[in-house]
């Protein structure tokens, strides 16, 4: 597995990278946010370690960027800081970070939560697997998801990797209600750490790419008092 290491301070990066590379990991290092973007362009890794606050574009402008940018690969993202207010952990993961570490940090919980992330891509299981709804289809094995317009036309997803496998769990079972709580097990497992408004943010960016009105969602309706619930079979 290739990772990227971005981060401006060059005793933590040395850090980072002799931690995983000690545990099989190909690491890579860049100490700025623009040579973070092309080396990711050049040679996208499986998973980048981004500090916030680092020269040239700072940790969540690169993020977004990169979240743009669909590609063969859609990397893991965990957001590095030293800062740990809660609303820098609700800022970053809404950027499309999967998962936020607080500096200083244990190697033992760096590698903890590297290979946490990077099982996520198992945690489907099943090659080849399609799931599909009235109005959607998701290739878990290809990465990829769209949306019925008709009978004839279909709108391919722009999503981030959170978001992707947001919908997976929705269209897999239709229906059925989910509370925070859980999304957050599904999507995060045992590492996660944070608020649990954070699946709110998701849910709403998600919205914004599947719902004709984001505003009167059709698709994933908020059932009051428990969570969210996936149905898209009232929609003609």
């Amino acid at each position: 597995m290739d990772i990227l290491i971005v981060e401006d301070e060059i005793d933590i990066a040395e850090l980072i990278q002799l931690t995983l590379e000690k545990e099989g990991f190909i690491c890579r290092i860049s100490r700025d946010g623009v040579n973070a973007l092309r080396m990711f362009q050049e040679q996208p890794p499986d998973l980048i370690i981004l500090d916030l606050m680092i020269p040239g574009l700072d940790g969540l402008e690169v993020c977004a960027r990169i979240r743009q940018k669909p590609g063969v690969k859609d990397p893991y993202i965990l957001m590095l800081t030293a800062k740990g207010e809660e609303i820098d952990r609700v800022i970053g993961l809404s950027t499309g970070a999967d998962d936020y570490m607080v500096k200083p940090f244990s190697p033992r919980e760096l590698v903890a939560r590297v290979r946490a992330l990077l099982r996520r891509s198992l945690r489907q299981g099943g090659q080849n697997q399609v799931n599909r709804s009235q109005h959607f289809i998701v290739d878990v094995d290809q990465r990829t998801a769209s949306r019925q317009l008709d009978s004839q036309q279909a709108e391919v997803l722009d999503l981030t990797t959170l978001e992707f496998n947001l919908l997976t769990t929705f269209v897999s079972n239709p229906g059925r209600v989910w509370n925070r709580s859980q999304l957050i097990d599904k999507l995060w497992g045992d590492n996660f750490f944070g608020d649990e408004r954070v699946v709110d943010t998701h849910i709403a960016r998600l919205r914004k790419k599947i719902e004709p009105d984001p505003s009167n969602p059709t698709f994933i309706k908020t059932v009051v008092g428990v969570g969210y619930k996936f149905d898209d079979s009232t929609m003609s």
